[in-house]
């Protein structure tokens, strides 16, 4: 490297490679390969008689790479540090300033760039507007990484002493799985009713067929749960099978259906999950490759403001593809979040003249089909946002029925899709329902009326996207936490994600309750979105960020200390049993371990004898259709591989008969593919599944 060579340092390869591409000979592009400084592994690290200072170290693994670009940038006449505009980024570039030992003076200045995508205009802008470290996003991110050692390398030990050894709390995470216990608190306390619908096919005198749903019974709304009884239903059944009709009013709306803002982290988290079945870890690594790659704009940020250029582009496209109807001004959207940051953009395409479908050969065999499945639904997003509302005939009809004293109301609603507006590139298919044109006081006749059973159901347990769009509700994490979140509770056998939903385990549970009864400020959601919140007040530079782990450290160290004494571990992880050990004859009791119960003799360690408590396999009343002569059964297979947590279906006299489903034989339906094709402009998705 000669003298005039000026170096930028960036986090991955891939961006490296990428921003090269956009700069002259005079520069040298280098990746950290992530970050260069971290809390030791060993200890906890942080000096809490000291202002808690943390205790910086450079990774064994990472060293030889911080040595490399030592020898780089002694060499270079000036280092550029363009790590990510976030508070990681920031604070990558400021461990780098330490590891490789920079100075800053006007011979050999230190630069430090951001930019929100990766092209070539991007990065001009950005070398022309170089910046100093922001240290209040740096205090940001150690105050995070500081509140998170304290909790995780302090209430871990708890756990392993008063639970079981292998055990670790979190801070964020503990609040993301008191939601999830309390959802299987919810459904466990959970009492079904039964209740009622009455639906009723009418004919009119063109012959024309008009469904319709018992609305009313006299002056009443029927309730929301419908008719409480059989025999309620049988009644108003018998009336309407002898009544007369007639229409009774026609209303007519023309309604709106609004288009979508462009996304954010967790909206496109959410979305890439009901489309594709893509879990959030793996959005964010897509996401992340169309980043580096400069596709996209940066994937991690809460804001839907968009650029000029951005609108002036989707403008321009808007006008080159599609007719006069379709174009309106160019529309900004306003952040729910009063932390979203204005200067960030939400994510979209690099250059929206790109649509998915106009790639020519070169550029689709640079991405894998995940990244054109991303990449897609990004661009539709965002050209969607510029494209004016759908617009719908709403038509309710209803009809009055009379048997003698009694009047029954029944209603039918429609839609009629007008004007499908930025429907015609978001990919949702409206289902249309067109209803017969009829006039007040016309004459229907009964056909058939049905009675249907129903039985009420329990929340459902979460999935990816709906405890990510939880989270967010109540302000508990932040873009660049939501997939970490996720990752490291089903990391620590805390949840386990079967047939798409989050299903807490034994141990999970146990740990929150120990949690929850001991420590409640770990799990309680509003302390934890105030913890979020002092934190984006350290990045506004508006709170001291060793005041704000002060004000949190010493009541909890003092609260643990007092816990040490007074938690038993007989008390939270053991349940005595009326069972004697065959081997000494002691009592056994029932024990927890890191993947659950597990029945042990009150005399370890000096009988060791333990028996597993696995539930048995459910039947599920069908008779094996391989073999005849077997019950099918519900089993889950290992916690290990692709299968992890999966249920299939399989005969009970195995390995004499060797039947199995991944599919539920009594609802075939049941079973729902992990992913659905890459996305049409029209899909078979409906216009429900969207709402955010």
């Amino acid at each position: 490297m000669n003298m005039s060579t000026k170096l930028i340092i960036v986090e991955s390869p891939t961006k490296a490679k990428t921003i090269s591409k956009f700069v002259g000979s005079g520069y040298k592009v280098e990746s950290s390969f992530g970050h260069v400084r971290d809390l030791p592994k060993s200890k906890l690290g942080i000096d809490v008689e000291n202002n808690f200072e943390p205790q910086y170290v450079i990774p064994r693994k990472i060293q030889p790479r911080v040595t490399a670009l030592k020898k780089i940038a002694a060499k270079a006449d000036e280092v550029i540090l363009a790590t990510d505009e976030d508070r990681e980024g920031e604070a990558i570039a400021w461990h780098l300033v330490t590891a490789l030992k920079l100075k800053n003076d006007s011979d050999k200045p230190i630069k430090r760039i951001v930019f929100h995508e990766i092209t070539k205009t991007a990065i001009k802008n950005a070398l022309d507007n170089p910046r100093t470290i922001f240290q209040n996003l740096v205090n940001a991110q150690q105050a995070r990484r500081v509140l998170d050692r304290l909790v995780g390398y302090q209430l871990s030990p708890f756990l392993w002493k008063k639970v079981v050894r292998g055990l670790s709390a979190g801070r964020v995470q503990s609040a993301a799985m008191r939601l999830i216990a309390a959802r299987e608190e919810e459904i466990n306390k959970f009492k079904s009713y039964e209740y009622w619908t009455i639906e009723a096919k009418l004919e009119t005198e063109k012959r024309e067929i008009l469904e319709a749903s018992l609305s009313k019974i006299g002056d009443e709304s029927v309730p929301k749960l419908g008719i409480g009884t059989e025999t309620e239903a049988q009644k108003i059944l018998s009336d309407l099978k002898d009544a007369n009709y007639k229409i009774e009013n026609i209303e007519r709306n023309e309604t709106k259906k609004n288009p979508y803002p462009p996304f954010i982290t967790s909206t496109l988290q959410q979305t890439a999950s009901r489309h594709f079945g893509f879990s959030a870890k793996r959005t964010m690594m897509i996401a992340q490759s169309l980043y580096e790659g400069g596709h996209i704009t940066y994937m991690r940020t809460d804001s839907v403001n968009l650029s000029k250029e951005a609108l002036v582009a989707s403008t321009e496209w808007i006008k080159a593809h599609l007719p006069e109807e379709y174009q309106i001004p160019p529309k900004n959207y306003e952040n729910k979040s009063r932390l979203a940051q204005e200067a960030h953009e939400a994510i979209r395409p690099t250059d929206p003249n790109l649509a998915p479908e106009e790639w020519d050969d070169s550029r689709k065999s640079k991405l894998d089909k995940d990244q054109e499945k991303l990449y897609s639904l990004i661009w539709r997003r965002f050209i969607a946002s510029q494209l004016p509302h759908a617009k719908l005939d709403a038509t309710k009809i209803e009809v009055r029925a009379t048997a003698g004293k009694n009047n029954y109301i029944l209603a039918a609603n429609g839609n009629i899709l007008r004007f499908d507006g930025f429907l015609k590139i978001w990919p949702i298919k409206m289902e249309e329902k067109i209803l017969p044109e009829l006039t007040k006081d016309d004459p229907v006749s009964l056909i058939e009326v049905t009675p249907t059973q129903h039985f009420t159901e329990p929340p459902p347990r979460y999935n990816e996207a709906s405890l990510i769009k939880t989270l967010e509700k109540y302000g508990i994490g932040r873009p660049s936490t939501y997939a970490p979140i996720i990752s490291v509770i089903q990391n620590r056998n805390y949840v386990e994600k079967i047939q798409g939903r989050l299903q807490p385990t034994e141990i999970g549970l146990l740990v929150d309750k120990v949690l929850k009864e001991n420590f409640p400020e770990i799990v309680d959601l509003d302390f934890t979105a105030k913890m979020e919140n002092e934190l984006d007040e350290i990045a506004e530079d508006k709170k001291q960020w060793q005041e704000v782990i002060r004000e949190f450290y010493e009541p909890f160290s003092v609260h643990l200390k007092q816990k040490y004494e007074e938690v038993s571990k007989k008390e939270i992880a053991e349940e005595k049993t009326d069972q004697k050990c065959e081997l000494c004859g002691k009592d056994m009791i029932i024990k927890f371990g890191r993947f659950g119960k597990f029945m042990a003799c009150s005399g370890f360690p000096e009988c060791k004898n333990t028996k597993n408590l696995k539930d048995p396999p459910k039947p599920i009343g069908l008779k094996c259709p391989k073999c005849g002569e077997g019950d099918v059964i519900e089993r889950r297979v290992s916690r290990k591989g692709r299968a992890r947590g999966k249920i299939f279906w399989g005969c009970n006299r195995y390995p004499d008969c060797d039947y199995a489903s991944w599919t539920n034989p009594l609802n075939p339906e049941e079973k729902k593919p992990l992913e659905i094709e890459a996305l049409e402009p029209k899909t078979t998705a409906t216009i429900e599944e969207d709402s955010e």
